[in-house]
């Protein structure tokens, strides 16, 4: 990849997951980022919304040590929603201040699961940029084609 190594070591790409008790979703979170690192050179790590670890502040925290100055929070979800537009931009602290007073509430939704109980503190005193989830995008049309062609 032709880039300047300089700009780009001070730059991570957090991708982001849900979280579960099972360990496939964090797999193919995982899977997706060591995909993604071959394209890049920006330093690249993975976080979890909640149940899997690391935590997405762990994730910052990792970043930053080793000397991110900026971050990209890329949620690997298809579509926006409650944790893509609230939960994740709280756990950031990119929330509005009216958000921001009452934490227990914004942890817990009517789907019956809290998010990370054990809430690490970001230590990240750098900008983070964060994205839309992966939406709806001819790419992804183009991965059910190729399923959908394979099984035939």
């Amino acid at each position: 990849m032709d880039t300047n190594s300089n700009s780009q070591n001070k730059i991570g790409v957090l991708l982001v997951g849900h979280g579960s008790r099972l360990p496939y979703g964090k797999d193919i979170i995982s899977q997706i980022a060591d995909i993604y690192k071959e394209k890049t050179d920006y330093h690249v790590a993975v976080g979890f919304m909640n149940m899997s670890k690391p935590s997405i502040p762990a994730a910052i925290n990792h970043l930053a040590t080793i000397g991110v100055e900026k971050i990209v929070v890329t949620p690997v979800f298809l579509a926006p929603g409650v944790h893509t537009t609230q939960d994740i931009p709280n756990i950031l602290g990119l929330n509005n201040i009216q958000r921001k007073h009452n934490h227990q509430e914004d942890q817990e939704h009517n789907h019956g699961h809290s998010h990370e109980e054990d809430v690490d503190e970001i230590q990240f005193k750098g900008e983070i940029i964060y994205t839309e989830p992966l939406g709806a995008d001819e790419r992804i049309a183009n991965i059910i084609k190729d399923r959908v062609d394979d099984a035939l």
